[in-house]
C-alpha cells in the first residue's frame, strides 16, 4: 500500500471497542542520555549528555509490571485513533496515538504514540502528532505534553522534529534504579502559540472582493473538525454577502501582509413578543481566526472594533450562539440576563449577547430570530463548495455536536 494510502487509514478508536488494548512499545537502542545530577554549594547541576552503550539494549512491554494499554482508568477523558488491519477475522492494530486533556492546566497529554515496525517510515507517526496538534488548536490548549525515555534517541529525536523541547525529569518513575538503568524519564513539551499582538501588528479592514476566496479558505480551517466533522461556516460566509441581512459595513477582515487571519461577519437580528413587537439587533457569526493566529488576541481585536462601530451606528445590542469559555471575557452574558429566549424558548450557556446601549436587550426581551440564511446549509451543496478549498480530513473529535 502506498504511504499516503496508509495515513489515509487513520480512523477514531472508540473506547468501548479498545479499552485496555496492549500497546506494544518495544525498543533497541545503541544510545541513550545520560542524566547527571549533583549537589553543588549553591544548588544543583544537572547535565544530559548523549552516550553509547557497551551493548545494545532492548526494552519491552514484557518487562514491566504496567503495559501500555489504550483507555486505562486514570486518563479519564482518553480519545485515540489509529489504524486497524483485518487479518483472519480479526482487527490487528498497527499504530495509535492516544490524548487526554489536562483541565486543570489546559494542556493535552499525548499518552501513548505507537507505530508497527512494519509501516514505519512512511510519515504515519507524524501524520498521528499533526492530529494531537490539531486537537490542542481546537481545544485551545496552551501545551502538548508527553513522556520518554532517556535511553529512547530515536523517540528523542522525532520528538524534538516536532518542535518538541525537554521540559522535566523524573528519576525514579520506573524504578528506584532510574539513573542507574540510563532509562529517566523525561517530559517533553510542544508550545505552539504565538505572542500576543497588537493593532500595529494587522490590518483591521473591511473585506474586499479579492479577499473573498481567503476569507472563506481560512473560515473552513478555522471550524473543520471542530463542532463536527469538517464545516460548513465557510458556505455560511459565502452565502451571508449575497444576503439582504448582511452588514458589510460593520463587518470586518484582519490581514497581515497579504494573508486573510481573522474575520467576523455581521447580520441583522430580531427580537419578537407574543405581542408581535419586533426589534432589530444585532448578530455576528461566524467570528474566526487562522488555527495557526488564535490564541493572540485577533479575534478580541476585531470584537472590540466591531462593536465599537456598532454602537456608533446606533445598534442597541448584539445575541450570538457561541463559545461560552470565550465571549465573556469581552463582555458577554448569558441571555436570561437579559430575558430573552431562543424562538423555542431556551436558554443555555453558549446562547449570550451584550448590551451596546443600556437596556437595549433587558429594556425589550423576547424571543431571538436569527436571519433564514443561518439554516440554508444544505449538506450536498456544502459539500460540493469544500471542493473549491484545500480542506483538511474529516476526523472525529471530542466535543463536536455530531
Amino acid at each position: 500500500m502506498k504511504k499516503d494510502q496508509m495515513k489515509d487509514k487513520i480512523i477514531h478508536l472508540p473506547g468501548e471497542q479498545w479499552k485496555g488494548t496492549v500497546v506494544p512499545i518495544g525498543y533497541t537502542t545503541k544510545m541513550y542520555y545520560d542524566v547527571n545530577m549533583q549537589m553543588v554549594s549553591d544548588g544543583y547541576d544537572i547535565t544530559i549528555h548523549k552516550r553509547k552503550f557497551d551493548v545494545p539494549v532492548t526494552h519491552c512491554p514484557e518487562e514491566y509490571d504496567f503495559p501500555d494499554k489504550l483507555y486505562q482508568e486514570h486518563w479519564e477523558k482518553a480519545f485515540a485513533w489509529g489504524i486497524v488491519e483485518e487479518r483472519d477475522g480479526k482487527e490487528e492494530l498497527l499504530a495509535c496515538i492516544e490524548t487526554c486533556p489536562e483541565e486543570w492546566s489546559n494542556r493535552l497529554t499525548v499518552t501513548e504514540l505507537w507505530v508497527h515496525e512494519k509501516i514505519r517510515r512512511q510519515g504515519i507517526g507524524h501524520t498521528l502528532m499533526a492530529i494531537a496538534k490539531e486537537q490542542a488548536v481546537l481545544e485551545h490548549r496552551r501545551a502538548i505534553i508527553l513522556e520518554t525515555q532517556s535511553c529512547n534517541v530515536d523517540a528523542i529525536a522525532f520528538y524534538r522534529q516536532e518542535g518538541f523541547e525537554p521540559i522535566g525529569l523524573d528519576t525514579c518513575c520506573y524504578t528506584n534504579q532510574d539513573l542507574e538503568r540510563k532509562e529517566v524519564r523525561i517530559n517533553m513539551g510542544y508550545f505552539s502559540r504565538r505572542q500576543k499582538v497588537t493593532r500595529d501588528d494587522i490590518v483591521i479592514r473591511k473585506e474586499a472582493p479579492g479577499d473573498y476566496h481567503k476569507t472563506e479558505q481560512m473560515t473552513l480551517k478555522a471550524f473543520w473538525n471542530k463542532h463536527r466533522m469538517g464545516c460548513n461556516e465557510h458556505l455560511l460566509v459565502h452565502k451571508l454577502r449575497k444576503s439582504d441581512v448582511y452588514l458589510p459595513e460593520l463587518s470586518r477582515v484582519a490581514a497581515a501582509g497579504d494573508e486573510i487571519v481573522g474575520a467576523i461577519l455581521y447580520s441583522k437580528a430580531w427580537l419578537r413578543k407574543e405581542t408581535g413587537q419586533e426589534k432589530e439587533i444585532l448578530l455576528f457569526g461566524p467570528l474566526c481566526v487562522a488555527p495557526e493566529w488564535q490564541g493572540c488576541g485577533v479575534g478580541g481585536l476585531l470584537l472590540e472594533e466591531t462593536l465599537a462601530l456598532a454602537k456608533e451606528s446606533g445598534y442597541a445590542g448584539v445575541v450570538i450562539f457561541g463559545e461560552p469559555d470565550y465571549y465573556p471575557r469581552h463582555g458577554f452574558q448569558t441571555c436570561d440576563n437579559f430575558g430573552i429566549t431562543t424562538a423555542d424558548g431556551k436558554n443555555f450557556d453558549a446562547f449570550m449577547g451584550i448590551e451596546l446601549v443600556e437596556g437595549g436587550l433587558s429594556g425589550f426581551g423576547g424571543s431571538f430570530y436569527a436571519p433564514e440564511a443561518f439554516e440554508d446549509l444544505p449538506e450536498e451543496e456544502n459539500e460540493a463548495f469544500t471542493q473549491r478549498f484545500d480542506a483538511p480530513v474529516k476526523r472525529k473529535f471530542p466535543g463536536q455536536w455530531e
